[in-house]
């Protein structure tokens, strides 16, 4: 492991992005039409590891629906418009219409109306009745708070999801949340995360969840590096957190718990990156928010910049690309890597010579260049 000296008192080691790395072919090639993107979690089978981010811009109920109907995995937020209002077409156009300089404020107006447990169970039996896997999310703050509401509605899989999520929420103000004893009681899988170190990977792993969220999300849309200074470069943060997985997986005796990239996964070769760093999935926003049916109709914001005291992101201005069949499987009109993403992945995986992802972890990669 490379460290360099920062100045007298502090040194730090080198690490690197999806950007800074590439995939090596092997001896072998294949045909797209022999390699598999199916993925499991838990009891749940899915034709490809791209989950559709918890964001308002990206989700809706609809959304959710269509996008398990094509094979994935939707994630509803449910500290969004579509739990605090029982129509929210109203607040999408104001979204829509703010002006830049102001979109954060509108945002924060917004969503100062209060979560309505009501419409939370309204929201999951919603996309449950429609015969797909039923996923959505709250932030550690809201956990204690909502999850009575989640669980009653007949959740299939809860996500707890924040900018950075520790084993045990800490709060002088609040019920604490405490991940071990929470999902303990639960008799769903539950995805937790962020995080992007080793350490934290591995305490959330004991929790007994079953996958974990690396990265901090809302990559297009989010500021925390400006406004926090936290940051770590996706493609060591995967790494990081897959060794963990590793040393879970022999401490535990056998329990395997899945790596999710979430964040910077931008591009199409970006999926393909993060598996080579061993992530068995990755959880994309902005490429999806680009769709045709997308709530935010070409905007795209996440959860972070609606904070009412600090908020670490902003409004962007996306644009629409295509249907949602069209962005997950083509055909693509661009080389931008922004269309087709199984597509890529299959033509990645049979370019270098993998049959699924498994083995597609296993693969040699570059470092693009040295950093001094």
């Amino acid at each position: 492991m490379t460290e360099v000296e920062i100045g007298g008192t502090k040194r730090g080691r080198s690490a690197y992005s999806f950007d800074d790395i590439a995939l090596v072919p092997t001896r072998r090639t294949r045909n797209t039409e022999d390699v598999s993107t199916n993925w499991k979690i838990d009891a749940y089978d899915f034709s490809f590891p791209i989950i559709a981010a918890p964001m308002d811009s990206v989700v809706s109920p609809e959304v959710a629906i269509a996008y398990g109907k094509l094979g994935g995995l939707a994630v509803l937020d449910l500290e969004g418009l579509w739990t605090r209002y029982e129509d929210p077409s109203a607040e999408f156009k104001k979204i829509a219409g703010a002006k830049v300089e102001n979109a954060v404020e509108v945002l924060q107006k917004i969503y100062a109306a209060p979560i309505k447990p009501e419409l939370i169970k309204a929201r999951i039996k919603e996309i449950k009745s429609s015969g797909v896997i039923a996923a959505a999310a709250l932030s550690p703050n809201s956990v204690v708070k909502h999850s009575k509401a989640v669980v009653e509605a007949g959740i299939d899989i809860f996500v707890i999801r924040g900018t950075t999520v520790s084993a045990e929420h800490v709060s002088t103000n609040q019920e604490t949340l405490n991940l071990k004893e929470f999902i303990y009681q639960l008799d769903v899988p539950v995805i937790v995360g962020g995080c992007a170190s080793h350490q934290a990977a591995l305490h959330l792993m004991r929790t007994g969840a079953a996958g974990v969220l690396v990265g901090f999300g809302g990559g297009a849309a989010h500021t925390t590096s400006d406004v926090l200074g936290v940051r770590v470069p996706m493609a060591t943060a995967v790494a990081d957190v897959a060794a963990a997985r590793r040393e879970y997986l022999d401490e535990s005796g056998g329990r395997y718990v899945h790596v999710i990239a979430d964040g910077s996964v931008g591009k199409s070769g970006d999926i393909s990156k993060a598996i080579a760093m061993g992530a068995d999935a990755v959880m994309i926003g902005s490429t999806l928010a680009r769709s045709t049916t997308a709530p935010g109709a070409g905007k795209h914001w996440g959860s972070e910049a609606v904070h009412k005291d600090l908020p670490r992101g902003q409004v962007v201005e996306l644009g629409v690309s295509g249907t949602l069949e069209q962005i997950l499987f083509g055909p693509s009109t661009n080389a931008q890597g922004s269309l087709n993403l199984v597509g890529a992945l299959k033509k990645a995986m049979a370019t270098t010579g993998y049959s699924d992802l498994k083995e597609l972890q296993r693969i040699e990669v570059v470092v693009n260049s040295l950093k001094n």
